[in-house]
């Protein structure tokens, strides 16, 4: 992915009104600033991180030379603290999350690190650290109405988006992987998140048996009512290439082998 110079450029392909983005768009708001325009992700972040009223960011982000050849980017993280970051709109999405989520970002990376640990060779990766990785990049948290996520396990996505349509007021779904932001940047109704039901806490969350059973659901996030123009016609959920059946659905959000 070719890098650019600074901040501004990268904000120019954002499109801060988004609503997956809403979350993100006080910090997204601060960062659109001209006094951050020329620096690079990684200062920008940091300085973001020295505005926040409270101090518990675990990190700080560093320039992508910062780590070690040979080192595992989530292992130089958790024994130094530091960040690499490129500038480029995948890991400025990452800060976001690492500032709007700093204890969750920080759990997730004591067990990448521990799973490097146990087996440190890349060709061996194992089956947690594949969810790991795509919690990191793909996961959205939910919360919602019985009768929605009923429908979701069920793959009713008529129901999920026509049948209860009124329904998602009282659901929020929070982005929390950066490559999904970073595909959101670029819509098109395909765009499917791992989708986990809001917990009671991180631990439970991210618990390796938990984890071990796939917990996800998948979820086109381009359905949600009000994040997309497109879906406003029933009509869009009947492309079947995006709103697949049940055993289809399930295929194609395993990760890779």
């Amino acid at each position: 992915m070719a890098e650019v110079s600074v901040v501004g450029a990268l904000l120019e392909r954002i499109d801060v009104d988004a609503p997956w983005l809403a979350p993100y768009r006080a910090l997204l708001d601060v960062l659109g600033h001209r006094a951050h325009a020329d620096l690079t992700v990684a200062a920008a972040l940091n300085r973001l991180a020295e505005m926040k009223v409270d101090s518990s960011l675990p990190v700080r982000f560093v320039s992508q030379a910062s780590l070690p050849p040979g080192e595992p980017y989530e292992a130089f993280i958790y024994r130094s603290r530091q960040v690499p970051t490129r500038d480029n709109l995948h890991d400025l999405f990452n800060g976001l999350v690492w500032l709007r989520h700093p204890a969750l970002k920080r759990r997730l990376n004591e067990l990448q690190a521990a799973q490097i640990e146990l087996a440190p060779v890349a060709q061996h990766r194992g089956a947690l650290r594949d969810v790991l990785t795509v919690f990191d990049e793909n996961a959205a948290l939910w919360e919602a109405p019985a009768v929605l996520v009923e429908a979701l396990v069920k793959r009713d996505w008529h129901a999920l988006f026509v049948s209860h349509r009124s329904r998602w007021c009282e659901a929020q779904l929070m982005l929390i992987g950066h490559a999904l932001m970073e595909k959101l940047c670029l819509p098109h109704a395909a765009i499917t998140a791992h989708v986990w039901l809001a917990p009671t806490s991180i631990d439970a969350m991210l618990a390796p048996a938990a984890l071990a059973a796939k917990p996800w659901l998948p979820l086109p996030v381009l359905g949600v009512p009000g994040w997309w123009k497109a879906n406003e016609e029933p009509a869009f959920y009947e492309d079947r290439r995006v709103f697949r059946p049940a055993r289809a659905a399930a295929d194609a959000m395993c990760p890779p082998k």
